[in-house]
């Protein structure tokens, strides 16, 4: 179920009212079906899958919790190898049996593997994800076993969280669905608004700038150099409205019923460094890869080399985690060797830029750093999106391959032609100016809570932004069925 669907917005308020009208006891059982609802409304059979893990590392954390010694790790490396299997299966498996049947051909081996007619079950990894580190924090003691069935369920069921994250700790989440949430007002309102902000930025922004997106990268050979780097620049653009959009949404329908989840972007635009960047982008799987492979694998401790090394692995597995194809995994090096450089070349910039006259607080310095991490992440995100690795190195060899005829008005009017990117003028400007808004509310942001702000001012001036809000949602949202959050598929 989509959260900009009609489907979605008949389904949350009977389950909110539903959860405020009915007794306290009830209320995880009210949730529970609600979310198997909400994720069967994808693909219902796969709801077993979900059962199988949950199942599995339900019992898994219980024995973990009842035993000592080496027999701890025994029940801890099952449930991982059983969780992660499935994960393979569905979504790994043919990209591991591709490339098995590539080398064999390459030694001229009587071999193949062959291929599984499955779908990728909705937000697999994200659960998966959730799960396991459930299983982890039960093994260090973090976090006391579950041993209520139907609330270790809804922990990995939750539905606002299901699909897309924020992936959720138990310390944080297991606690509040045992709680009791009374109605109240403000929450309540506070969420709703946030709800209606990750509407505008998933359908009236993202889902705009996926026609552009979709129309160059489905014939990259068909398109100028300014219409693939527009498209380029686009896709930053929708992927982080598009996914920011869900966590808000997500969060949102938390918070209408009491739950507070994790926050999972925190303005990465503004980032000055790529290193900084990956802290303020989806920031739940950012914390999940640190605390459970890169510092296991012992982060900064051994010299740089190891350091290298670390974050190198630790990119490249968030790149496969994304997709079972090796322009993610190009995509994670890409990002574990910036990081790599910055730190190794950090001294000798900052003593570059003194020299320039270019201190640390400057307004140019910072200028400059955001517009080269912000240029960076684009021209990562093109391996990202792209469908193959020659596609992706057409485009970058030809972001600028006409750069000559930039200077003809004739050039640029059959650039962005509608013919040509899918949009016409209005729709265009009406892009851009989207932008312009969504960066005029990330500075706004940068001051402190938007909400909160809004609060101390007159409620003419509240309501007025407010039916703004809904007015330009109605009135220039693109409202596609085919235009899913594009992180269901991951």
């Amino acid at each position: 179920m989509l959260f900009n669907s009609l489907q979605f917005l008949i389904f949350f308020p009977i389950v909110t009212a539903g959860y405020f009208l009915l007794p306290f006891h009830w209320r995880w059982l009210w949730l529970l079906i609600a979310s198997c609802i909400f994720y069967m409304a994808f693909v219902p059979i796969y709801i077993l899958i979900l059962v199988v893990t949950i199942v599995v590392d339900y019992f898994a954390g219980l024995l973990i919790e009842r035993t000592h010694g080496a027999e701890r790790g025994r029940y801890l490396v099952t449930s991982i190898i059983v969780t992660c299997a499935v994960l393979f299966v569905f979504k790994y498996y043919n990209f591991f049996g591709t490339n098995v049947n590539w080398i064999a051909d390459q030694f001229n081996l009587n071999f193949a593997v062959d291929p599984l007619a499955l779908i990728l079950p909705i937000g697999l990894s994200f659960h998966t994800f959730q799960s396991l580190s459930y299983v982890v924090e039960v093994y260090r003691g973090n976090q006391k076993a579950e041993r209520h069935f139907g609330i270790y369920s809804l922990y990995v069921m939750f539905y606002p969280q299901l699909v897309a994250g924020p992936i959720e700790r138990p310390q944080n989440l297991l606690h509040q669905l045992r709680e009791k949430h009374r109605f109240e007002y403000q929450r309540v309102a506070d969420g709703l608004k946030l709800m209606a902000w990750g509407l505008f930025k998933k359908v009236v922004i993202a889902d705009r700038l996926a026609v552009v997106v979709n129309t160059v990268y489905a014939d990259p050979t068909a398109h100028s150099g300014a219409a693939l780097l527009l498209a380029a620049v686009f896709f930053a653009f929708q992927i982080y409205c598009d996914f920011s959009g869900y966590s808000d949404m997500a969060i949102g329908a938390a918070q209408v019923m009491g739950i507070r989840l994790m926050e999972n972007f925190r303005r990465p635009f503004a980032s000055r460094t790529t290193s900084t960047f990956w802290t303020r982008w989806h920031i739940s799987l950012s914390l999940w890869f640190r605390d459970y492979l890169y510092i296991p694998l012992g982060a900064n401790k051994y010299g740089t080399g190891r350091r290298i090394f670390n974050i190198m692995v630790t990119f490249l597995l968030s790149g496969l985690w994304h997709g079972a194809n090796w322009t993610f995994l190009v995509w994670g090096g890409i990002n574990g060797l910036l990081i790599s450089l910055g730190a190794a070349t950090k001294k000798t910039r900052d003593a570059l830029a003194r020299r320039v006259g270019l201190g640390q607080t400057t307004l140019a310095r910072r200028g400059i750093q955001i517009a080269i991490t912000f240029s960076l992440f684009v021209f990562g995100l093109i391996f990202f999106r792209s469908a193959s690795m020659s596609e992706a190195w057409y485009i970058v060899t030809h972001l600028f391959h006409d750069i000559g005829a930039w200077g003809d008005k004739h050039y640029w009017k059959e650039a962005f032609s509608y013919r040509s990117i899918g949009l016409d003028d209005d729709e265009l400007r009406i892009a851009f100016l989207s932008i312009v808004a969504l960066e005029a509310v990330q500075v706004a942001q940068s001051r402190g809570s938007i909400r909160a702000m809004l609060a101390q001012r007159h409620w003419a001036l509240r309501w007025t932004l407010y039916l703004l809000l809904v007015w330009s949602i109605l009135t220039y949202g693109m409202y596609v069925e085919t235009q899913p959050f594009i992180y269901f598929q991951f």
